[in-house]
């Protein structure tokens, strides 16, 4: 969705070459017709107007803080859909468990660094749980799809959840088993702990905030339940 290149042309060409982009990689694949219709209804409904975020004023302390790391396909959007979640200190999008140190975006677009588009969360635990905050993973992602999400493809859009404490790996876990019901498919969301995080160049971030309308996979319908 993204083509690689300096990140700082405007947001509006930006779109353009990438929904063209898009169209082409729709046209050329075996759903055709329907999978332009999907995509055209997709970026022609991307919302404009976000949720309103929750945690705006929260004075969060620093001892109730915890942090999960999130890969669900392109981060702009899962960024900020976790943003809105009550209890969510910040969010910030970046490249998890790649094998080169502080890759840049067109470097982790090769696919050549091994690195997933992954959000980090930071939390305050007496407010949300990590099993919410797993659960939500399932509203948002699906945990089927490999190296991939929506019309996203590649290594780096591959889905995964991170954690930093061996105590999170058994929740995680136990969530995944219960989802596996759900699915025709195997379920192939990456259960690891965290090796590295690189924060994503700064025009990556809140990225829907500052570009309404952007490209973006998730919705956000879940935050109302």
């Amino acid at each position: 969705y993204r083509l690689s290149g300096s990140g700082r042309s405007s947001a509006y060409s930006f779109w353009i070459r990438s929904f063209l982009k898009n169209v082409k990689n729709i046209l050329n694949s075996q759903h055709s017709a329907a999978g332009f219709f999907k995509f055209m209804n997709e970026e022609v409904n991307m919302k404009s107007l976000l949720p309103q975020n929750p945690n705006t004023g929260i004075a969060f302390r620093e001892e109730n803080l915890k942090e999960i790391y999130i890969a669900g396909g392109c981060f702009w959007g899962v960024q900020a859909y976790y943003s809105r979640i009550l209890g969510v200190k910040e969010s910030i999008s970046g490249y998890a468990n790649g094998t080169k140190g502080n890759p840049t975006y067109e470097e982790v677009c090769t696919g050549a660094t091994g690195h997933a588009e992954t959000v980090k969360i930071v939390y305050d635990s007496t407010i949300l749980s990590l099993e919410d905050i797993v659960e939500r993973f399932f509203m948002i992602v699906d945990p089927t799809q490999k190296d991939r999400q929506s019309h996203d493809t590649g290594t780096q859009y591959r889905n995964g959840i991170y954690y930093l404490d061996e105590s999170e790996k058994e929740i995680i876990e136990r969530i995944i088993e219960s989802k596996r019901q759900n699915y025709k498919n195997p379920i192939v969301t990456e259960v690891e702990k965290l090796k590295c995080f690189y924060e994503a160049e700064e025009y990556h971030q809140a990225y829907l905030d500052k570009n309404p309308g952007g490209y973006c996979h998730v919705s956000f319908d879940t935050l109302k339940d």
